[in-house]
């Protein structure tokens, strides 16, 4: 696999010293200092006199130079390619700095660099453009994470130069920390058109070849489907995820485990940046591009983090009415309701999660949460629960079992039926239900011997629960990492509440799927104890 668009290594913004051998840092000598770089002082195009090299990324060297007609400072970039290359491989490269060039110069954003021109130096294309004058989001990450408000003012200006790039017709394909700048006065600008894809042109990339930064790259790269917009979106849920947390959340040791981290593993909740920052985030890293959210549903949603609104009075205060309840919305559970983060009546975007109050005006018993609804499942469960109501819901009549899934895929809600009666027609197998105790342990044992597939390196616990609705109950917590997964990867959980109706040989079994530590296990728990403080069973 080769990667000739762009090194995930290779800075490419136009202000950068390029790094020492060996990756320490280059303190210059008086020698040093004294020794131009080979091409210092050539004048290209008959205007464009080379000052100093600033950085170099996979397709190029980056110039400081002067316009010597208008009397200003520029960047050039100059094709980069090794002297053993085949020419068909070095047409490629002038081929697509060409295409970068005119994949710019079609876009019109203050957050995209401005191409000033294009001159053909001894048969190559050398890009002239504005100097940004700053550092990259990567050499700034080095230095420590990004406050998330900050990450997502940045992620703003990016979304709006890919807004701008899309409707153009141009794809970027390598959005990346090396390929964002920070520039004076607060601008970002994306930088690195080198591998984009232009609508209706033919694709330069050799066969066999790999174009852009593998832990940025979206699953449908990765599997060879055509890219579109959402792959961009993608990328930069990564960046955001990276400035917030540091690390890229599928980063490994080499890229085939880097690529297989994209297609499988699910990223941890980030840490930092709870409420609308995190939902967005994860928002954009699911698998299935169409489930991912429009470009206008991430403006909402990172314009509600830069500039959250203030707390507003209570309507009771002015009406002399107490309210009926607030909102509440847990960071991830509601996948698809980015535009809730903007919202005011008392409710401060970043601070939503910590706390839990209920609309009941009517109804008689506890009543659900804001934005949670009732399924009733008599058919297959004999039961009722209540789930965030954008959770999607899934049956297996034959197993007996009801789920409920979280859009983002952080977390779970599955309730079983079980009986002494065979599953189905087709089976004469018999359940034996002992007590609440000895059936969690059963399920502790099940995951030990590896009876549950998907399942790696598992262990349990089991207690003893306060009965439930007048049955016995007992509870489980198994903690595990998927099939698949290394050392690196975070552990997930399981966390089960088993009731046995002893007079009817029945049992229930609710099962809540979530990460097994941080800020995602305190969610989980919070979403087990509400389903199970919701749960009604019908067959008692």
């Amino acid at each position: 696999m080769t990667n000739d668009g762009g090194w995930a290594s290779g800075p490419t913004s136009y202000e950068l010293q390029p790094p020492a051998p060996g990756g320490t840092p280059h303190v210059p000598t008086q020698a040093h200092a004294a020794a131009p770089d080979p091409g210092t002082g050539r004048v290209v195009g008959g205007r464009y006199r080379l000052l100093s090299r600033l950085g170099h990324g996979g397709m190029g060297t980056v110039w400081k130079a002067r316009d010597e007609v208008v009397d200003r400072d520029v960047a050039i970039k100059e094709p980069r390619v090794p002297d053993n290359v085949p020419e068909s491989m070095r047409q490629n490269v002038h081929l697509r700095m060409q295409r970068e060039a005119r994949a710019a110069a079609r876009i019109d954003h203050p957050s995209v660099v401005t191409v000033h021109d294009v001159v053909v130096e001894d048969g190559r294309p050398w890009i002239v453009m504005e100097l940004v004058r700053g550092h990259s989001l990567a050499d700034r990450l080095a230095e420590g994470t990004l406050d998330p408000r900050e990450a997502a003012r940045v992620g703003l200006a990016v979304l709006g130069a890919l807004s701008a790039a899309h409707e153009a017709g141009v794809l970027h394909r390598d959005v990346k920390p090396d390929n964002v700048l920070l520039g004076r006065n607060e601008r970002v600008v994306l930088t690195d058109f080198g591998i984009a894809q232009i609508e209706g042109e033919q694709g330069l990339t050799e066969t066999g070849a790999f174009v852009g930064s593998p832990e940025y790259v979206a699953p449908e790269r990765v599997l060879g489907q055509r890219p579109g917009p959402e792959s961009d979106l993608w990328s930069l849920g990564v960046v955001l995820y990276t400035a917030a947390e540091g690390m890229s959340p599928f980063r490994r040791s080499n890229t085939q485990a880097t690529m297989q981290a994209i297609l499988s593993a699910d990223p941890q909740l980030p840490a930092r940046g709870r409420g609308a920052f995190s939902e967005i985030v994860m928002q954009l890293l699911r698998k299935d591009p169409a489930a991912r959210p429009t470009a206008a549903e991430v403006r909402r949603a990172l314009e509600s983090v830069v500039h959250p609104q203030a707390p507003q009075p209570p309507a009771f205060a002015a009406t002399g009415a107490r309210p009926a309840g607030s909102k509440w919305v847990p960071p991830v559970l509601h996948g698809n309701r980015v535009a809730q983060w903007g919202l005011g009546g008392g409710v401060v975007a970043v601070a939503v999660a910590v706390t839990l109050l209920v609309v009941n005006p009517f109804a008689v018993g506890p009543a659900v949460p804001l934005h949670w609804k009732v399924r009733d499942e008599p058919e297959i469960v004999k039961a009722s629960l209540a789930v965030p109501e954008d959770y999607v819901k899934e049956v297996n009549a034959d197993e007996g079992w009801v789920a409920f899934r979280d859009p983002s895929g952080v977390f779970g809600v599955v309730l079983t039926r079980t009986t002494e009666e065979p599953r189905n027609k087709y089976s004469s197998e018999h359940a034996v239900i002992g007590s609440a105790e000895e059936e969690a342990q059963k399920l502790a044992a099940s995951y030990k011997d590896g009876k549950v597939s998907g399942v790696n390196d598992p262990t349990s616990e089991t207690s003893k629960a306060a009965s439930f609705q007048g049955m016995e109950a007992a509870e489980s917590v198994t903690v595990y990492r998927r099939s698949g997964d290394d050392d690196k990867d975070p552990k997930r959980a399981i966390r089960q509440r088993v009731i046995v109706n002893d007079a009817k040989n029945v049992s229930w079994k609710l099962d809540v799927r979530m990460p097994a530590a941080g800020q995602g296990r305190k969610d989980g728990d919070k979403l087990f104890t509400n389903v199970l403080k919701y749960l009604k069973i019908q067959e008692q």
